[in-house]
């Protein structure tokens, strides 16, 4: 059995080999030929933290596979009194096929995988986003760009979105240069794992406090909200220490001609973005929102498959 829970956890092969399942499922879709590769199994969907994008993309990615999404919140089951994350993995795993959860700590998500005898799937954690990644990394292929060999510029904070982006690129081999404010940097324990990764791939990462220096010569730009869920009250200390880190016309000048800009939305226009970079860039992103429905597809078809192999 293999679960979800962060790309470090997958070969290059192996993540080559989802995205080319998701690129096929969504092919099909197109077509509205919709294949039943997971005809009458139940996805549970644990949710600690909300989200509009998770929500509606695995509810519909398990409908168009022919099963069924279960929305568990947090406030509506009892892990949200109390009751011990192995104990609901174990109820859980004896009730469904697969389980998504959306939670504040990577450790739930490794103690659900432990116990519940089911494939588990990180829907998000503080720690790693590996499904937006895969839609991220779904998009720069079809528009036309190589995952391997592509250079890209990650600039804000040094959140789960950057610690994601430091496993695929580690893993896959392309260039990611991380440009974060002093005291907003990646986490050393993340940055260690991924600089071992990328002696084996050959991935080269730049680490710097140089917005500028990051994006120069980049084909592809991305950043994140300064302000993530639960950091509501460091709001305005946060807008001050990100100054200079808005991705504007004038810092989208410097990236590579025809150079790409995503971000895993919810965006907030004039901070980590400018509105014209964001209306310029608005098909690429939201074909990136898109993806994360074809991408988790991808994910969920394949985890199936590993069961029984």
């Amino acid at each position: 059995m293999r679960h979800f829970l962060t790309l470090n956890d997958f070969s290059k092969d192996e993540i080559l080999d989802i995205l080319n399942l998701a690129a096929e499922i969504k092919k099909e879709a197109k077509s509205k030929n919709y294949i039943s590769y997971l005809k009458d199994q139940t996805l549970a969907m644990i949710f600690e933290k909300s989200s509009t994008r998770t929500r509606v993309s695995f509810e519909v990615g398990i409908h168009q596979l022919g099963g069924k999404g279960l929305f568990l919140s947090s406030r509506d089951i009892q892990l949200g009194r109390g009751e011990p994350v192995k104990d609901t993995a174990r109820v859980l795993g004896r009730m469904v096929d697969m389980i998504m959860a959306r939670v504040y700590k990577q450790s739930d998500l490794v103690e659900l995988a432990k116990f519940s005898g089911v494939p588990v799937i990180n829907g998000l954690s503080d720690d790693f986003h590996p499904v937006q990644l895969m839609a991220d990394l779904l998009t720069l292929s079809e528009l036309g760009l190589n995952l391997q060999t592509m250079k890209v510029a990650y600039i804000g904070d040094g959140n789960n979105m950057t610690n994601s982006w430091l496993m695929a690129a580690s893993k896959l081999g392309f260039e990611l240069r991380v440009a974060t404010p002093k005291g907003y940097e990646v986490l050393q324990w993340v940055l260690d794992i991924a600089e071992k990764n990328a002696k084996i791939s050959g991935a080269n990462l730049i680490i710097t406090n140089d917005p500028k220096v990051a994006v120069s010569g980049a084909d592809v730009v991305t950043t994140d909200t300064w302000v993530s869920m639960g950091q509501e009250d460091e709001k305005e200390k946060r807008i001050k220490d990100f100054a200079g880190y808005c991705v504007d016309d004038a810092m989208m000048s410097l990236a590579a001609k025809d150079a790409k800009f995503l971000h895993c939305l919810p965006a907030y226009r004039g901070y980590e973005v400018s509105q014209s970079v964001f209306e310029a860039h608005a098909e690429e992103i939201f074909s990136e929102a898109e993806n994360r429905l074809h991408a988790q597809k991808g994910v969920m078809v394949w985890c199936d498959r590993k069961r029984y192999e």
